[in-house]
């Protein structure tokens, strides 16, 4: 035991630099995600006040502005709540879920879909209900774990992950386009798609400051890839989202540009957090609030174990264990809410990078929450000097390297159903959004699944060489495909010579064999003949294939 533990030491030890150097590309990637979240929170407010003052008197302040701004979030105020509450959730799971997670290279932090959920309950209830929500969604999570319900999120196609990672590297290079000229994204991926050549064209007939945001984040991108193909191979070790930010912090600092958008980090990271009271906990029996708990914590397992899923597609280390995950997980939201911060889950686009920039060991995650810590406590001015479009700048590499369609030679070795789910997957997640195209390409997938399993075609061909009547049989003789079966066998003329062939047969069930055994003795007594492979036809059922082995 001791020597294992040595061994495992060592590993460790010797994956020190990679790690360190992976967590500081995780940070700077989970900055820009944070500041999603902010843009998440500011339109949400911002549709919400716009709304509710249209319903409401002149002089009567509109409820739900009043409760946004308990919160701190109002379209009067700078997005730095959204930042607040995503680098808590970030910190939390970096150094907590990092240090006892199930998926090592998965790292977690909010979501900028999520928080619009969340921010919808607020607007439902009152924000002080915040923290309780997301404590009891953590709680029911470490129930689940407990349960052993993790392991049914393996259970997910390969198409189907492999498409959600492409949709969401679209989602990346459309929506990250847009903040790359100091704008904010629109919307769905095909908006953001869509008004790409609309804002580019914008920005040249304005020749306003952000085209020089565009230059900062097209400089990133030029320096990731030329780093990653030009640099000499001991430097190499440094990764290319790294150099990429150094040179367009240096070229915004070089070329004085004071008009673009740098990093606003605040200087006090608890001054916009509600902690939830004992008075509030006993809020969770009300059955709005309990809904919303579960809501919640079914949401973030689900794109927690979907994300650890496609985190082991992309690497060769130590696998997931998906239960330890969920549980996991829980313990990182039950310390959010008590914290009065947003709930966190795997984020596929922070994992991604993390494996992208070479990490080995959960360390680099657990780094990427202390340089939260450190930088939003202490040094927060040093990130004052990152322009927003150099961060932006980092995601589009991240999303390239997820929407690249390597994958395709693989899924049509499947057959062409695979190639389609992963296409319809993709186009779903771009169109609406990440939970709708994992949903529909799960259906697909069922559905494919059920189609497999009730599929049965009979092909009868006359051999007049021999003078007997072949049966072909293709796909699965399942219980729900037994009178078809029968049918055929029925139309058969009494006394043939009849030969059924079994290779290109899935499947058979054991109704089928029964069926074709005593269809087999009545037809020898009306002098025909019946030629099969009995003992490979029992194969069939009993390979494992189908259900386990008669006794």
């Amino acid at each position: 035991m001791n020597t294992d533990a040595a061994a495992a030491g060592e590993r460790a030890s010797s994956h020190w630099g990679a790690d360190i150097l992976a967590s500081l590309v995780v940070f700077l990637v989970a900055l820009q995600l944070c500041m999603g979240v902010a843009v998440a929170f500011r339109a949400f407010s911002d549709e919400v006040d716009t709304g509710s003052s249209q319903k409401m008197p002149q002089n009567q302040e509109p409820r739900a502005k009043i409760r946004f701004r308990r919160i701190g979030i109002c379209s009067k105020l700078p997005p730095t709540a959204g930042i607040i509450t995503g680098i808590i959730t970030g910190i939390i799971g970096g150094i907590v879920v990092g240090f006892l997670a199930g998926s090592p290279l998965q790292a977690s932090g909010p979501a900028a879909g999520l928080s619009v959920l969340v921010l919808e309950l607020v607007h439902e209830h009152d924000p002080a209900l915040l923290g309780v929500i997301v404590l009891f969604a953590g709680l029911l999570q470490v129930l689940a774990g407990a349960l052993k319900l993790g392991q049914w999120f393996r259970a997910m196609s390969p198409a189907v992950i492999h498409g959600m990672l492409a949709g969401i590297g679209v989602l990346i290079l459309a929506a990250q386009f847009h903040v790359m000229l100091d704008g904010k994204p629109l919307g769905t991926g095909i908006q953001n798609l869509m008004a790409i050549p609309a804002a580019l064209m914008d920005a040249v007939k304005a020749g306003d400051t952000r085209l020089q945001a565009f230059g900062i984040g097209a400089l990133t991108i030029v320096a990731i890839f030329a780093w990653g193909s030009l640099a000499p191979k001991r430097w190499r070790m440094l990764p290319g989202p790294l150099i990429g930010v150094i040179a367009g912090t240096a070229a915004a600092a070089a070329f004085k540009l004071t008009g673009i958008k740098y990093v606003d980090v605040p200087s006090n990271i608890w001054s916009v957090t509600i902690f939830p009271t004992p008075a509030n906990l006993l809020q969770i029996f009300e059955p709005a609030i309990a809904l919303g708990a579960f809501s919640i914590a079914v949401i973030v397992s689900a794109e927690t174990l979907l994300c650890a899923t496609a985190v082991d597609q992309l690497h060769r280390g130590e696998r997931t264990k998906y239960d330890k995950e969920l549980t996991t997980q829980g313990v990182g939201n039950a310390l959010c809410g008590l914290l009065g911060a947003l709930p966190l889950t795997g984020v596929i686009v922070r994992s991604s990078a993390n494996v992208e920039a070479g990490a080995k060991t959960r360390y680099s995650a657990i780094l990427h929450g202390v340089w939260l810590l450190v930088f939003a406590s202490f040094l927060p001015f040093t990130l004052r000097y990152v322009p927003v479009s150099a961060l932006a700048g980092v995601l589009p590499f991240t999303g390239y390297k997820l929407a690249y369609p390597k994958v395709l030679p693989e899924l049509l070795k499947f057959g062409r159903s695979e190639v389609l789910i992963f296409i319809v997957t993709i186009a779903t997640i771009v169109a609406t959004d990440l939970l709708k195209g994992v949903l529909l390409g799960l259906v697909l997938s069922l559905m494919k699944l059920l189609y497999a399993f009730s599929h049965l075609e009979i092909r009868q061909v006359e051999n007049a060489t021999t003078n007997t009547t072949d049966l072909h049989l293709t796909g699965a003789a399942t219980l729900i495909r037994l009178p078809l079966l029968a049918a055929e066998l029925e139309k058969l003329p009494k006394g043939a010579h009849v030969r059924v062939f079994i290779d290109e047969l899935g499947y058979i069930a054991h109704a089928c064999i029964d069926l074709l055994t005593n269809w087999d003795r009545q037809h020898r007594f009306m002098g025909g003949s019946l030629a099969i492979e009995w003992e490979g036809l029992t194969n069939r059922y009993a390979s494992g294939r189908g259900l386990p082995k008669p006794a």
